[in-house]
This record gives structure tokens, sequence and C-alpha cells, in this order.
């Protein structure tokens, strides 16, 4: 067992957090991360309220155990914040933008809130909003983030905000990676892509199947997606990492042809998601996909992390220094 200050708050077993994906979470996926010890977390966006009700309900039939739910700032539902409030939901997590007086309301209710950043300066800005954790991301990581990568960003990140705990994203897929966290100073991480490649993941089979046969360099930033869904270029100013498609390589560096059918491909987009072929157009992949051959159950996805990071840790202690 890995324990650490972020399991004595959040209540779980093991450090480890799977990310609010928006709609490619699900309840049998949040609760299959709750079950096995760590934390699933429910994604609101892009989700009708009586969704998110549903899948609300669900998960406390599937789990007696701490969950979450992700709201993006930059996309806010004032009714879908409030339901899971007055849900009752233990862990609200936040992400692409300032979450101001969000953080007083989720405290007042009860709940813990935690928030995404992606700098130092966001770091010391979410201690100030009085969070109770903050998910450090670094650049590899899949979806929207900007651009300063894990390795120089995690250990920034808890020397400004002790001592809120942190955890690490971007470029974790195994217990390496969370070992490395916990080295860097780290109280857990947040793993997207990984879960992304499970049996649970609500996503079609081509994207899982996608992410098994990728390399790192597969992934780019896909600017132009800011034009279509705007989320990111609003919240904290981030690009989305995406595996390239054709869609991608039609698209990039024609703004001009972008913005006038802006809202044609924004309908295009939605269908896809619904219909589970979104890989034909912005799979948001991390470049940790390169780690994942496997498509696993969520629940042995994080007994074989902390596994491999138990053992990676115990070989770091025997390491001989001179």
């Amino acid at each position: 067992m890995i324990y650490t200050k972020l399991c004595e708050l959040l209540k779980i077993q093991v450090p480890i957090v799977q990310a609010g994906m928006g709609p490619f979470t699900s309840a049998e996926l949040v609760a299959a991360v709750s079950n096995a010890g760590g934390i699933g977390v429910l994604g609101a966006a892009n989700r009708p309220i009586e969704g998110l009700n549903s899948e609300i309900k669900k998960i406390r039939q599937l789990t007696k155990h701490p969950f979450g739910v992700n709201f993006l700032v930059s996309n806010y539902s004032e009714e879908l914040f409030e339901l899971a409030l007055q849900s009752k939901v233990p862990l609200i997590s936040t992400a692409l933008g300032d979450p101001g007086k969000l953080v007083e309301r989720v405290h007042d209710a009860g709940a813990l809130l935690m928030h995404m950043v992606h700098t130092r300066s966001l770091a010391v800005e979410a201690k100030k909003r009085e969070v109770d954790v903050i998910i450090a991301q670094g650049s590899e990581a899949g979806g929207y983030g900007q651009w300063v990568s894990s390795l120089p960003l995690i250990p920034q990140v808890v020397d400004a905000v002790k001592p809120v705990p942190v955890l690490a994203a971007g470029g974790i897929a195994d217990g390496r990676g969370l070992a490395a966290a916990l080295i860097l100073g780290a109280e857990g991480v947040s793993m997207g892509t990984r879960f992304l490649a499970s049996v649970e993941a609500p996503i079609g089979d081509a994207w899982k199947n996608m992410i098994m046969g990728m390399e790192s360099e597969d992934t780019v930033k896909v600017r132009f997606i800011n034009e279509i869904l705007p989320q990111g270029r609003l919240g904290y100013g981030t690009v989305p990492r995406s595996l390239n498609t054709d869609f991608i390589k039609k698209y990039e560096g024609d703004l001009d042809t972008v913005r006038s059918n802006a809202a044609t491909l924004g309908g295009q987009i939605g269908k896809a998601i619904i219909e589970r072929r979104f890989n034909e157009y912005v799979p948001f992949t991390g470049e940790s996909g390169a780690l994942i051959r496997d498509i696993l159950p969520a629940g042995e996805i994080v007994k074989k992390v902390v596994a491999e990071a138990r053992t990676c840790l115990d070989i770091a202690g025997k390491i001989g220094l001179r």
C-alpha cells in the first residue's frame, strides 16, 4: 500500500485520481476506480442536468467510497454545479479558469475542492483561493493544457503551495510515473489517458486501439480546435493535445475556414462524441499513451500502478550512494 497525506484528506486508500474527462467518463469508470482504493471523477462537461443526476445516483449504487465531479470554469453551468452541491458530492474538481468564489461554495456545502493548474503562478493563485488539492498538469497531458512539462513543473508547484497537497498529472501511465511523482514531492497522481484505455471507459474501441498502438510523437497540440470548442482559449489559454487525425491535418493552419464553419464543425464533433467516433476528430490523448499496450479493468489499473510504484520505490531505496 502507498498512503500519503492526500489519502488521509480524501479518505481513500491509494493516491491515484482518475481525471474528470468530460463525456469520456461514466459511473462505471468512476466507481471502479473508487472501489479499487483511488478516487474516480465524473466529468460534468457536455452533460444535460438529467444525465448528470442519473450518473451521480448510479455511482452511489456502484460504490460506497468517495468520488468527485469535475467542472470546467470556462464552460460553467450553474445548474449542474448546484446539482452536484445539493447531491453532497464529496469532491468537486475544477479546471480551465480561476475557481474564484466557487471554492467557498464548495466548502459551505461540506465538500473539498481540487483544482488543476499548468504553471507555478496559477498554483500560487489557487492556493490564495484556499483550494484543498492542486493538480499540477504538465504539457505531456492529453486534452487541454499549457506548455511547461511535468518534470520541472511538479517540484515548482510543490514548493510554491506547501502545505497544500499536490497531484502530478501529464505523462503518467504506470507505477514508475507514480513513484517519480512522489519523489518530486507530489502526494499522488491524476491519470487520464491510462483510464481511457480501460474496459469501463465510455469511448469507442477504435480510440482505445489507437492508444495501444501509438508512439508519443503521434500526438500534436491542436490550436484551431479552440475556435470550435473555446473552453481552452477562455480557460487559462490552454491548447489541447490529441492524437493526429485526418480531420486535424485538414484544418490545421486554415483558421479562416475553421472560423467560418465553426458551428457546423462543432455539431459534427458533438455528434461524434455521442456516437463514440471522437477518434475521427480530435481524440484527446497524452504522450503517456505510448506506455499503454493493454486495455484493463480500471480497478486492475489502480492495483497494477500501485504495485509497480512500490517496486520502483524499493529499488530506489536500495541504490548505493557514494
